[in-house]
């Protein structure tokens, strides 16, 4: 990990602007905030922060990917998901009164992964010069509670096939790139990880993959998949 002092890279502007719990933030308001970011450049693989830390940072990611990841007791670990450019990681302990422990760690998954974070007290202090804004990162921060409120009900009403189908169309609408065949949606996945995401076995995974590609919705690619036929997966995510 490297890390420079405040202001040393945002000649591209500033990389609260591009979030969406400071969607709402004039310039001249996160301006403000600029004096206080702190970034950091990751290798792949390394950890931006752990499970258990009980710091108070909240994270915005620059560019690259970074995965969330609990581990249990027995070293069986869960990728909660995955998250890009513009995203915002761990506010929830920033926003906790009591400051911690972290819930996941951020594992970063493309080489040169950039994140600029701010501390708890600085966020705050700005916070109380313009408490409107607190109100619309309420409304930022219910509807990630919703995503997760629905991850968990899928987890329990839908079966592989339907979980891997919406998985797929999600990661198809967030990275997918049009190409002459289809959607290509290079997803840096491992087998395992795939699993891990829908919440199932690799074995399980797999097969539901192979019976998608036979009926011509998808292809596989190395760590990517080409989406041939989006409505068709869409449809058996409804069932």
């Amino acid at each position: 990990m490297s890390t420079n002092s405040p202001n040393e890279s945002h000649d591209e502007g500033n990389s609260l602007l591009h979030t969406a719990l400071f969607a709402q933030v004039s310039r001249e308001q996160a301006e403000e905030l600029l004096p206080y970011l702190m970034e950091a450049r990751y290798d792949k693989g390394e950890c931006i922060f752990r499970e258990g830390d009980t710091d108070h940072r909240m994270y915005l990611l620059e560019s690259g990917k970074v995965k969330l990841i609990r581990t249990a007791s027995d070293k069986r670990v869960q990728l909660l998901s995955i998250h890009a450019r513009g995203e915002v990681l761990g506010e929830i302990p920033v926003f906790d009164p009591n400051g911690g422990p972290r819930t996941a760690s951020a594992i970063a998954m493309t080489a040169g992964t950039r994140v600029v974070w701010l501390e708890h007290d600085a966020l705050f202090a700005w916070l109380d010069r313009y408490p409107r804004v607190a109100v619309d990162m309420l409304q930022v921060l219910a509807r990630r509670m919703r995503e997760n409120n629905e991850r968990i009900s899928d987890l329990v009403f839908m079966d592989v096939p339907a979980r891997l189908a919406k998985t797929l169309v999600n990661l198809g609408s967030r990275f997918g790139e049009p190409i002459e065949e289809g959607l290509l949606v290079p997803h840096d996945l491992t087998q395992e990880e795939m699993a891990q995401l829908v919440g199932s076995s690799r074995e399980t995974v797999n097969k539901a993959l192979t019976d998608f590609s036979n009926r011509g919705w998808i292809t596989r690619r190395g760590r990517s998949v080409i989406i041939y036929q989006p409505g068709m997966l869409i449809r058996r995510s409804r069932r």
